[in-house]
C-alpha cells in the first residue's frame, strides 16, 4: 500500500515532535513543509527531517502546497487563531486533518469545522493525548459501567512555568492565541475531563489571573454537569513545578488519574487500593491514531466533537471571568 502523504503547516517547536512521530511510522510519508518563510521551513527540516531522501517540498502558502503536492493528510501546529481558516482550507483540499490543540478559539468556529468536516468524510482528529492512552479508556469504561457508582465529583490541576516560557512569544498575544494558559496546556486538562464525564455543561464558574499579561495565567475553574457531576479545576501558568493529576470520586471508589498524558492511575474500591486493575492495551499518540483511522483499522479517539466542547467551555469560562457570575455554555442558553 502507498504511504500516507503528509503535509505539516506550521515549523515551530511542537511540530518537530509530530515530524518525530510520522518519522517512526513506516505508512507515511512526510513530503511537505509549510511556514511563513523558507528559512523557517529549511531550518525545521534540517533539524527533524534531514534523513528524508527526497527532502519535503518547502512552501509559504498552503494554497501553493495543496495544489502541488497531493496531499492525503495534513498536520496543522500553528497559533490557535489560524487554526479554524487552515482547518477549512485543509478540508477543501479533500485532506484528512490531524489539528493541535485547541481545534479552533471560537464556538461559532468550531460548529462550523464541525460541519465542514462531517460533509467531508474526512477524519479530523485533534491532539489531546489522553484519549490516546489505556488508562483513560479504563478510566471512562468504569464511568460508563458505574463499576465504582456513580460519578460525582472531579478534582484535578496543571502547573506549568508558562509565563516565564512564553514571554514575547505568540502564546501571550491574544490575537494569535484567543488566550493563555487554560486554552494551552490547560486545554489538555479540561478535554480529559469532559472526554471522560460525557455529559453536557450546564453551568460554569471561573476566575483568572493574567498576572499583568494580555492572557489568562491562572485559573480557578468550577463546572456543573447536565448529568449532576461537579468538577473544580485550577490550571497554573506561574509554577516551576510541571505536573498535573485528576481525581474521580465516585460513591463506591476513586480513580486518580494524570490529566495532562494519561501516564499513571490509581484505583480505589471501596477503601481498598486495586493494586492491578485490568487495565489493557499499550499508549498511543495523537499521530498514531490519525493513521489508523486513515487506513480504516481504528476508531478516531478524537473529533470536532471535542473542539465544540472544549470551545464552549473556555467561551464560558472567559464569560465568567468578565461578569463575576456564572455562564452557560451558548449551545444549552
Amino acid at each position: 500500500m502507498a504511504k500516507i502523504r503528509m503535509g505539516i503547516v506550521g515549523c515551530g517547536g511542537m511540530a518537530g515532535a509530530h515530524a518525530g512521530r510520522y518519522l517512526r511510522n513506516p505508512e507515511v510519508s512526510i513530503v511537505a513543509c509549510c511556514d511563513l518563510t523558507t528559512a523557517i521551513a529549511e531550518k525545521f527540516i534540517a533539524a527533524h527531517l534531514s534523513q528524508l531522501d527526497p527532502k519535503p517540498a518547502v512552501y509559504t502558502d498552503t494554497a501553493s502546497m495543496y495544489r502541488q503536492s497531493h496531499l492525503d493528510a495534513v498536520t496543522i501546529v500553528t497559533p490557535h487563531t489560524l487554526h479554524f481558516a487552515q482547518g477549512m482550507e485543509a478540508l477543501d483540499a479533500h485532506c484528512h486533518v490531524l489539528m493541535e490543540k485547541p481545534m479552533v478559539t471560537a464556538a461559532d468556529q468550531a460548529h462550523q469545522l464541525d460541519a465542514k468536516a462531517k460533509a467531508s468524510k474526512k477524519i479530523f482528529v485533534i491532539g489531546y493525548n489522553t484519549p490516546c492512552t489505556p488508562e483513560f479508556a479504563y478510566l471512562r469504561e468504569q464511568i460508563r459501567t458505574k463499576s465504582l457508582g456513580r460519578l460525582e465529583l472531579v478534582s484535578g490541576y496543571l502547573s506549568q512555568n508558562w509565563l516565564r516560557g512564553t514571554v514575547g512569544k505568540w502564546r501571550q498575544d491574544p490575537a494569535l492565541s484567543g488566550g493563555g494558559q487554560a486554552y494551552d496546556s490547560g486545554a489538555h486538562l479540561l478535554n480529559s475531563l469532559v472526554w471522560s464525564v460525557e455529559s453536557g455543561i450546564a453551568e460554569v464558574f471561573a476566575f483568572v489571573d493574567n498576572h499583568g499579561t494580555r492572557v489568562d495565567i491562572n485559573s480557578s475553574i468550577n463546572i456543573r454537569f447536565e448529568n449532576g457531576v461537579m468538577a473544580s479545576l485550577i490550571v497554573s501558568g506561574n509554577c516551576p513545578a510541571d505536573g498535573a493529576s485528576m481525581h474521580f470520586i465516585f460513591d463506591e471508589g476513586r480513580i486518580d488519574v494524570d490529566g495532562w498524558g494519561g501516564s499513571w492511575i490509581n484505583v480505589f474500591k471501596g477503601r481498598d487500593r486495586i493494586k492491578y486493575p485490568p487495565i489493557a492495551g499499550t499508549a498511543n499518540t495523537p499521530n498514531d491514531n490519525f493513521v489508523d483511522a486513515i487506513l480504516g483499522r481504528a476508531e478516531p479517539r478524537t473529533s470536532t466533537a471535542n473542539g465544540i466542547a472544549q470551545s464552549e467551555l473556555m467561551d464560558a469560562i472567559y464569560e465568567s471571568a468578565r461578569t463575576g457570575r456564572p455562564a452557560r455554555p451558548a449551545s444549552r442558553r
